[in-house]
């Protein structure tokens, strides 16, 4: 059955979220989305044509093993799964013993080492009871092995913890994190919060930074989303009341926070999204990029957002699908066969979860 599809009129449109960590109250712009039932202007309407997986727990880091099979983190479980397979078989591979689920934080974003065939390394983003920090660990023969941190002292909250993890064609590690409710460390160059980070894949300052140290870019509140489009860093950023953010990631680049929520920062000096959505129909999580388009999904939304981008590196017409079809939608990644997977976070102690949450989309983009 064919999804309902918002279409929005303007870029200003977007989702945020409060001072209580995912959802916000206000309603931006004013702007109303409208609904139809006929795809948008970028092509054919995306498709949910199965299910990955059911019955997890706030699934939050989805990655692709070389060899198709998905590494999956839950982040109030601390467990790391593998779904392998045709039949999509979900298997618990360990845990990850240093989280502490609490709030936001707990077990969050997970990569897989460029040099995986060789070294079989994970990468997780994870909060413990004293830091949110990045560890390694190898899998194999099925099982995960211990845990060696890589970079400790990212600044720990019970709200805006970040915790994205990806590598980006570079070979290097890059890591978003929050400003846990304290918006003035987002512009302090020495605190580890409020940032995108880059690193080498042993957490050390990556070549290049641009402030000498592990800091790629700031000005940030709370980024969820990383992926890349091309050689292109992109963000999906929850704002306070007013505005959600889809960034263009830049290095040394200033994104305002918290001087500023949304557009209107160029004149002192801040780099402005490059698309808002007012606060009740967002609040964005995962990133991915598929066919010439970012997918972002909306936690407060209840939707998948697709956003076109453009030759010149900027953003299209945002549309949205699956509205209120799914509740809220955590994760998106580029599966290797060309679909999407989508997460659901409806057990996350803000969604409505029904007998089968939370769950795994398999998304055709309808490219």
């Amino acid at each position: 059955m064919r999804r309902a599809l918002v279409t929005v009129a303007a870029l200003a449109l977007a989702a945020g979220c409060s001072q209580g960590g995912d959802d916000s109250t206000t309603d931006g712009d004013g702007s109303a989305p409208t609904e139809t039932a006929t795809a948008g202007t970028s092509g054919p309407a995306p498709e949910v044509i199965g299910t990955v997986a059911t019955g997890l727990e706030v699934p939050w880091g989805v990655a692709f093993l070389p060899d198709g099979d998905a590494v999956v983190t839950e982040r109030d479980s601390a467990r790391v799964l593998t779904i392998s397979g045709p039949d999509h078989t979900v298997t618990e591979v360990g845990t990850i013993g240093e989280a502490a689920p609490q709030g936001e934080g707990g077990l969050l974003g997970v990569a897989v080492s460029p040099s995986y065939d060789e070294d079989h390394t994970l990468y997780f983003y994870v909060s413990s009871d004293s830091d949110n920090r990045i560890v390694t660990a190898v899998l194999e023969d099925g099982r995960l092995g211990p845990t060696t941190p890589i970079l400790t002292g990212i600044p720990l909250g019970g709200i805006h913890d970040g915790g994205r993890l990806a590598f980006g064609p570079d070979g290097m590690l890059y890591a978003s994190t929050g400003e846990t409710g304290d918006g003035e460390i987002a512009q302090d160059r020495d605190s580890l919060g409020g940032k995108i980070l880059r690193l080498t894949p042993e957490g050390e300052p990556a070549p290049g930074n641009p402030f000498d140290s592990e800091v790629w870019s700031l000005g940030h509140r709370n980024v969820q989303g990383l992926a890349f489009a091309d050689d292109q860093l992109w963000a999906s950023e929850f704002g306070q009341n007013t505005f959600d953010e889809l960034n263009r990631i830049d290095a040394g680049a200033n994104y305002g926070w918290p001087t500023y929520e949304g557009t209107g920062g160029t004149a002192d000096g801040y780099t402005d999204p490059l698309a808002t959505w007012s606060t009740d129909v967002a609040s964005p999580s995962g990133l991915a990029y598929l066919d010439e388009a970012l997918w972002m999904a909306a936690l407060r939304g209840n939707r998948l957002w697709k956003i076109p981008v453009n030759a010149d590196q900027s953003a299209g017409q945002p549309e949205a699908y699956f509205v209120g079809e799914y509740g809220r939608m955590r994760t998106v990644v580029a599966a290797p066969d060309g679909n999407l997977w989508v997460t659901t976070s409806n057990r996350d102690g803000r969604g409505d979860p029904a007998d089968d949450d939370d769950q795994i989309l398999l998304v055709s983009p309808g490219a």
